[in-house]
């Protein structure tokens, strides 16, 4: 399903090789026939930004986005688990789905990263598609509601795989909990976070924090869990953008 390699792109870090691939996944997204035509305009106009806006800027966002603190962070089982043990044994499971699927295993990633799963998601049938989306649209949902209130771009993307899974998600519920909840990506939560790492350097057996705490944690998992390599490529043939869309 080319729309979730899409999403996918659009999902990662932004690169050249994203803006040079605007038809493609402009014409993607037009083809679409499961995605509705509002949605598409949203997705559209975030492609747009995308692939014709500032690298570094929209790079910088990317980080400020996803990268500082947990609330929109795209490892989905840590939205599940947070760092208990029960999220291992989850990427363990789900990688096993990979490899049971033929995906080529190549280099270090962790499993439950969203665009990854969404990659490994559009070479399935549409049924077990939805199911899998279905199974986490608690997830997309308050992630969408989350980047919805930070002015985001991205929350598109969470909306438009919600209407994907076939689930309708209370939105004001979900305005009134993320209201509520504490903000974790501001440098006084961020500075609180590492405060508490520093006191985790030496634990109750003498460790390092190279060992312990969430830092450590992460360190492992990115060391012991290999990426899931698709081999397909996004599209093969790009269709030309029609004409008259700005």
């Amino acid at each position: 399903m080319q729309l979730l390699k899409v999403l996918a792109r659009v999902l990662e870090y932004p690169t050249e090789e994203l803006q040079q691939s605007k038809d493609a996944l402009v014409a993607a997204v037009l083809e679409a026939s499961r995605l509705p035509r509002q949605n598409k305009e949203q997705l559209l106009t975030c492609i747009d930004r995308l692939c014709d806006g500032d690298l570094m800027d929209l790079q910088e966002a990317y980080v400020g986005t996803f990268d500082r603190g947990r609330a929109t962070s795209l490892l989905l089982f840590e939205h599940v688990h947070g760092e208990s043990r029960d999220r291992g044994q989850a990427m363990v499971d789900l990688m096993e789905q990979y490899r049971a699927n033929g995906l080529e295993i190549d280099a270090r990633e962790l499993p439950d990263y969203l665009p990854l799963f969404l990659e490994y998601l559009s070479t399935r049938p549409w049924e077990e598609i939805r199911n899998w989306l279905e199974d986490i649209h608690h997830i997309l949902g308050l992630l969408g509601e989350r980047l919805y209130q930070r002015e985001s771009l991205y929350h598109v993307a969470m909306d438009s795989l919600l209407v994907l899974s076939g689930r309708k998600a209370d939105r004001q519920e979900l305005a009134q909990l993320v209201a509520s909840e504490e903000r974790d990506d501001t440098p006084e939560a961020l500075d609180k976070v590492w405060e508490e790492e520093m006191v985790k350097f030496v634990d109750d057996q003498g460790s390092s924090c190279g060992t312990g705490g969430v830092v450590g944690q992460r360190r492992r998992e990115l060391e012991q869990t290999q990426t899931i390599h698709l081999s397909d490529q996004l599209m093969t043939d790009a269709t030309p953008r029609p004409a008259g869309r700005a």
